[in-house]
């Protein structure tokens, strides 16, 4: 009898451990990366004058983006971010190279490379758009269409027709 409360205590010293440790693994951050990967070459290592947009595209791949309103322009966009539990991811690493191309020789013509520190916090507008009308209520909605004629399948008059017009019924 007297090896029963060693047991349980071994038993239960072993339960507390892995609970800990499932807590501990829990708090552990997911850690993800998206965006463009460089694999062989990376997009700061293009050479100025030497390089045109068909050997930066062999090189490096279709870039993340284009300038709007400049096609000469490319981005190279990647990020990291971090998740915790329930918590919205977090950014921890951001990398954006813009290589702006000559326009008449297609040759790189300047590398800027930008982090995330380089990045600005933007205020957004959170109103809406106000529309004409007024809301209705879940059960006006529900309710909405009830007591409203509809054509039946007979009064269709079928695609692009009015009723009571020259062949239509």
């Amino acid at each position: 009898m007297s090896h029963r409360p060693l047991i349980l205590t071994r038993i239960g010293a072993v339960l507390a451990v892995a609970g800990f440790a499932a807590a501990l693994s829990a708090c552990a951050p997911i850690r993800t990366t998206s965006g463009y990967q460089a694999i062989e070459h990376q997009p700061k290592d293009m050479k100025i004058g030497v390089d045109t947009k068909s050997t930066v595209l062999d090189l490096l791949g279709s870039p993340s983006a284009q300038s709007t309103f400049d096609t000469n322009i490319w981005y190279y966009i990647s990020q990291s971010t971090a998740t915790v539990g329930y918590h919205t991811p977090h950014v921890t690493r951001r990398a954006v190279t813009a290589i702006t191309f000559d326009k008449e020789s297609e040759k790189v013509a300047k590398i800027d490379t930008y982090s995330l520190k380089d990045g600005k916090l933007l205020a957004y507008n959170n109103r809406e758009t106000p529309t004409r009308g007024r809301e209705l209520s879940a059960l006006e909605q529900l309710l909405g269409t009830v007591g409203r004629g509809a054509l039946l399948p007979d009064q269709d008059p079928g695609p692009g027709q009015r009723p009571g017009a020259p062949g239509g019924p």
